[in-house]
């Protein structure tokens, strides 16, 4: 069986960044955001299954779909810096290792961290859309 990549790893390599308190990175919904959070969520998509002719015996790579949401402060240039920073990490990484699992490259959705306004608290939000290729492992969990 395959160790598949999960929000779980692709939050713990976020945090290992060291550009928010590790406390704040989450996967799933944040509730009661603290300003300077970061969320790991899974990206929604049509796109079709990438097996190799063959079968899933013959497929190397595989693929993760996230969308991270940078919730940072009430200062909307603050918010677009870290965003970018993050963005530009994102672009640069290739042939990384997370908890045991060799990513290839980061292929990013959009050309830069999404502005997506406000929410209720005046917390200016971006957003990330990725698709992270890994080398499919055959270790056991």
């Amino acid at each position: 069986m395959s160790k598949l990549l999960g929000l779980a790893d692709i939050r713990d390599w976020i945090k290992s960044l060291n550009y928010t308190a590790s406390e704040n990175c989450y996967i799933g919904k944040l509730d009661n955001k603290k300003d300077k959070s970061i969320g790991v969520y899974q990206l929604k998509t049509s796109n079709e299954t990438n097996i190799a002719i063959g079968g899933i015996d013959n497929t190397k790579t595989l693929e993760k779909s996230v969308s991270i949401l940078i919730h940072w402060n009430k200062n909307a240039k603050e918010t677009e810096e870290i965003s970018n920073k993050i963005y530009n990490k994102f672009l640069e990484s290739k042939e990384f290792v997370i908890n045991d699992i060799k990513v290839n490259y980061i292929r990013l959705l959009v050309p830069e961290a999404v502005d997506v306004g406000t929410d209720d608290k005046n917390i200016y939000e971006r957003v990330i859309q990725a698709i992270f290729y890994y080398e499919k492992n055959e270790k056991e969990e």
